[in-house]
């Protein structure tokens, strides 16, 4: 599918100003009139089901079941929760208030950011654009939305989508490649929100900061899975077949490598390989649920990669079958990695998997935290003192024990990154947070016992002060 004509600067401008002009009445919409937004929102999907398959399908070879998993029930998961809950959000909430002030009151009051941008990324390209809008539309702002042209049939779909529920001076969306990202990034946005690689995201946050907009940069980076000896094998095969070569290894939160003692490793792998065999038949290729890299650039980044680590002594212990006709790599399992490989500096996304040995957990801990902080880290075993100690000597922006990326799946949850890996959070509350600006408001109520401090001061005040430093102190 060819990628939308050119948009010109004065019709991105244009609809900033509309959405601008708009936003102090969207801004002003009650509880009520934001749910039977987003209710309205949910029937457009639930209607368009085939047509969200069908656009995913085409632009990479994606099952309609794993779109079903991955893509639309997260959506519609996010969806329910904010109905349920946004009367809840949006109430104002009572804090406490310090001896210092009685007589008054305080409370924090959530309102919309404004106007904010929504760049959305190619490889969950439905589901990773909708739920920061049902979070953005709950905390009353006007939304420009800017899709991924690498899945350009998806990008198409939720530009159908966006029109049927929402007029353009709230929601509106925008195609094209990065000359459009880059003239709406010229413009004067209270938030974005981004959602992709670490060295475009850099460019993002320069970008917002020349305005002052404050950003939520959901970003990727190299998450580890770290394997104990008193990890089920089987159980931790699957999971983390599961989680690695779900949309053929192209999801931010993967895991990228493996740490596993070097007594257990050859285990795991046949492990893995019963695992794979299990979910993509002898034949991965012919399998109808194993997705296709986005494009030739991708796939010759991943197969150069690959070749590489070989070439440094790597071996192939699964997979490794390619076919660039059809940007199709395998589910590929490699050993014997050397630690300062380029496959191990930059995030993969792909369907490769590296796994390394460590001869003690405090060492594996020590591999992790001299890198830049993941986004997800896992871990996989039944002792909790090895747990606590792996989650106390590392960071991550979240974590799983015993599974892979199913924290994702809790509104919750906070999902985002740190450091290289992200900045801010979404999912439930927290993305109609992050879309808020919270307001800290305090009410003077009949007693004024500041009156007692007014000048002239004299020496009673003096008094008075003296006797509260104690008090604080």
């Amino acid at each position: 599918m060819a990628t939308p004509a050119d948009v010109p600067a004065a019709t991105i401008e244009q609809l900033f100003a509309a959405q601008r002009a708009h936003q102090a009445d969207v801004k002003r919409t009650t509880a009520s009139e934001r749910i039977a937004k987003l209710r309205k929102l949910r029937e457009a999907i639930v209607a368009r089901e085939p047509a969200i398959r069908d656009a995913i399908y085409k632009d990479f070879r994606k099952s309609a079941t794993e779109t079903d998993i991955t893509e639309i029930f997260p959506t519609l998961v996010e969806l329910k929760d904010a109905i349920g809950s946004l009367r809840e959000w949006m109430r104002p909430k009572r804090v406490a208030t310090p001896m210092a002030l009685v007589g008054t009151r305080s409370y924090l009051h959530y309102e919309p950011k404004g106007v904010v941008l929504i760049i959305g990324p190619w490889n969950y390209p439905f589901q990773l654009v909708l739920a920061p809008l049902v979070a953005a539309v709950a905390a009353g702002n006007c939304v420009v939305v800017k899709p991924s042209e690498l899945t350009a049939h998806t990008a198409q779909l939720i530009a159908e989508l966006v029109a049927a529920v929402f007029s353009p001076d709230e929601v509106t969306v925008v195609q094209g490649g990065p000359a459009e990202t880059q003239r709406l990034l010229a413009l004067p946005f209270d938030h974005v929100f981004f959602t992709g690689s670490t060295r475009v995201g850099k460019i993002v946050a320069e970008a917002a900061a020349k305005h002052l907009a404050s950003t939520t940069l959901e970003l990727g980076g190299k998450s580890p899975a770290v394997v104990d000896d008193t990890a089920d094998l089987h159980a931790t095969a699957n999971r983390l077949a599961w989680g690695k070569f779900v949309n053929a290894g192209q999801t931010c939160i993967a895991p990228d490598y493996v740490l596993v003692s070097a007594r257990r490793e050859r285990e795991l792998v046949g492990a893995l390989g019963h695992a794979i065999d299990a979910m993509y038949g002898a034949d991965r290729k012919a399998s109808p649920d194993f997705a296709r890299v986005i494009n030739a650039r991708n796939y010759d980044r991943l197969t150069r990669l690959l070749d590489d680590s070989v070439a440094r002594g790597a071996k192939v212990a699964i997979g490794g079958e390619r076919d660039p006709a059809e940007r199709y790599l395998a589910p590929t399992v490699l050993t014997d990695v050397a630690p300062d490989a380029p496959i191990m500096s930059e995030e993969i996304f792909g369907p490769i998997l590296p796994i390394l040995t460590y001869p003690s957990l405090a060492e594996a801990a020590a591999f992790i935290a001299a890198r830049d902080k993941p986004l997800a880290l896992y871990m996989f075993g039944t002792d909790q003192r090895a747990i606590d100690s792996m989650i106390a000597s590392t960071t991550a922006g979240g974590t799983t024990i015993n599974n892979t990326v199913i924290h994702f799946a809790n509104p919750n949850l906070p999902f985002g990154g740190v450091g290289a890996s992200g900045l801010g959070s979404y999912h439930g509350v927290y993305g109609f947070k992050t879309f808020s600006h919270e307001r800290g408001v305090l009410e003077q109520g009949r007693i004024d016992a500041l009156r007692m401090v007014y000048p002239p001061y004299g020496e009673k005040v003096s008094r008075m002060m003296k006797w509260m430093f104690k008090l604080f102190t």
